[in-house]
């Protein structure tokens, strides 16, 4: 299959989204709440970086300029990642009212957020002409299947809680909901993919995103904030200031030690 440069960066956006919410749940390991829960957001991290391995992988082999997955993730820098920005915020600071440096109600919205994504992104992809990209989608969905179904349960025990874990809640509902806009924003290259029989336009997986998402909310005695006209552009390759901080850490070995191998 002939690689188009919309097809390639469709590629980056999925797998660098992947990767870099990833590296943020990889930040969660041995901060857990319980042992359980600290094990669970391990196991979706080594998900989310079984799909990047897979994308990027798929993308350098599309791209035929010799760069393997490692060198798409761990080569390039800020403007050159496609990845969503609700994937590169940092885990609660925002949110949080005491200054730490992670909070959970934050970090289980945004995975039940873009997990209800995923979903929807998947079972789309699931049909895709690039038979390669239809079989991660397969083996994708599974997880994220499991990673919505994780985070809409602590969504309920949180939103319909105490007083307090419905405000946390809340909280990083209100913040987050914003960058969500991001992830059915237009794209100049999806009418050429949809086309092609590659990749859906990203608006048509909203309505059945709201499906998911929504109920839960209501269940959850939690608020949908009302959308607003703010759009990140993270898939545009215009970043927040988080991200530079994130690939400081996800690429230091490589950068410092240029070739290492395991």
């Amino acid at each position: 299959m002939n690689c188009s440069s919309h097809h390639f960066d469709y590629l980056l956006r999925l797998g660098g989204s992947s990767l870099v919410l990833g590296q943020r749940m990889a930040e969660w390991i041995g901060h857990g709440p319980v042992l359980e829960e600290d094990i669970a957001l391990a196991n979706v991290g080594l998900d989310l970086m079984g799909q990047a391995r897979m994308l990027l992988t798929h993308a350098g082999a599309l791209e035929g300029r010799g760069r393997d997955e490692d060198a798409l993730a761990m080569l390039r820098d800020v403007p050159g990642f496609r990845n969503y920005t609700l994937c590169e915020l940092p885990n609660g600071e925002p949110v949080s009212q005491v200054g730490a440096t992670r909070d959970y109600a934050f970090t289980l919205t945004r995975n039940f957020l873009f997990a209800a994504f995923q979903c929807e992104l998947w079972k789309a992809l699931g049909a895709s002409r690039d038979a390669e990209l239809a079989a991660i989608a397969a083996k994708s969905a599974k997880e994220s299947r499991y990673h919505y179904g994780h985070a809409a349960d602590w969504m309920l025990r949180l939103g319909d809680g105490t007083d307090d874990s419905h405000r946390r809640m809340q909280a990083a509902l209100d913040l987050l909901w914003p960058y969500t806009h991001e992830l059915f924003a237009a794209d100049a290259g999806e009418a050429e993919l949809e086309a092609a029989g590659i990749a859906p336009r990203s608006e048509t997986l909203r309505a059945g995103w709201l499906q998911a998402v929504e109920p839960v909310l209501a269940e959850a005695t939690l608020a949908r904030p009302a959308d607003t006209g703010f759009l990140s552009t993270g898939r545009f390759g215009r970043h927040s200031e988080h991200l530079g901080h994130l690939l400081s850490e996800l690429q230091y070995l490589q950068r410092a030690y240029p070739g290492a191998q395991w």
